[in-house]
């Protein structure tokens, strides 16, 4: 199965603002295999990349006095079926864990461990087994956390978790950090998810969020703001929590004017155009 995903961003800028952007998918990964791609920036200029510390592709560049487009456009390959559901799958104990996870049991920027630890263990600590205890936690946080717009990149977890809503970032980072407070490693993952084989959803398509959690040796996927398995999801990036997969991170004025998502199943024929010059046409 084939899915076609990307993004344009305008940024607005009154004097030089640099700018760093984590978007395009990565060229494998355990949930896709990028077949083609296309990228433009407009004016044209440089684009430095780099491969920070969690293996996210970062693209370094300038937003000059004006305006700036970025624009990312790739078809991947992704496995027909559903996230993998394996309910028996056990806890693995913190001395057996292997040191590069040991990073992902800690408290990071907007998961602050010490509001949850207590919450974590009396409600869902009496459960056995490592995949039905993460799963317990994504159930409570369907069923009590709103999804609504209003938080910003500024909202923690623990605000989230007191306001009783949040979206898609805000459900990821709770689920990692009930998680992290019952000695299971779990990281944030970014990237895009079509609308394959669910209702459409009528809310404008954006990047979306989710956790992975470390169980018998391996990690696996969870989805709160869904709680269903999903069909087509494309990595982009990994990280402790939304400060290390940041789409955008400006370090001035620059203004987002313009931001556009697509992710959407194509045939298996599907070419993508050798220029792009505006998504308007795209989903």
């Amino acid at each position: 199965m084939r899915v076609r995903v990307g993004c344009e961003l305008v940024y607005e800028a009154q004097y030089e603002v640099p700018l760093m952007t984590i978007v395009r998918p990565r060229t494998e990964s355990r949930y896709h295999k990028l077949v083609s791609e296309h990228r433009e920036t407009e004016p044209a200029g440089a684009l430095h990349t780099y491969t920070d510390t969690f293996g996210n592709e970062v693209w370094r560049t300038v937003v000059s006095p004006g305006s700036l487009r970025l624009f990312c456009d790739a078809v991947a390959e992704v496995p027909a079926t559903p996230d993998p559901v394996l309910p028996d799958l056990p806890k693995t104990p913190v001395a057996e864990l292997p040191d590069e996870v040991m990073v992902y049991t800690l408290p990071s920027r907007y998961c602050q461990l010490e509001f949850f630890i207590a919450d974590a263990w009396e409600m869902f600590g009496h459960i056995e087994g490592g995949w039905a205890q993460v799963q317990a936690i994504c159930n409570w946080l369907h069923a009590n956390i709103r999804y609504q717009a209003g938080s910003t990149p500024a909202t923690s977890a623990f605000e989230a978790y007191r306001e009783r809503r949040g979206v898609c970032r805000d459900f990821a980072h709770l689920g990692i950090v009930f998680c992290r407070a019952l000695n299971i490693p779990a990281r944030y993952v970014s990237g895009f998810l079509p609308d394959i084989n669910v209702p459409p959803d009528p809310v404008p398509m954006d990047f979306h969020a989710w956790f992975e959690a470390y169980l018998d040796g391996a990690w696996r996927t969870f989805d709160a703001r869904h709680n269903r398995p999903r069909t087509g999801r494309v990595l982009i990036a990994y990280g402790r929590d939304a400060v290390d997969a940041a789409f955008s991170t400006s370090y001035g004025a620059a203004r987002l004017s313009r931001m556009k998502v697509w992710a959407d199943e194509v045939p298996d024929t599907f070419v993508l155009p050798e220029r792009s010059p505006s998504a308007e046409g795209v989903r």
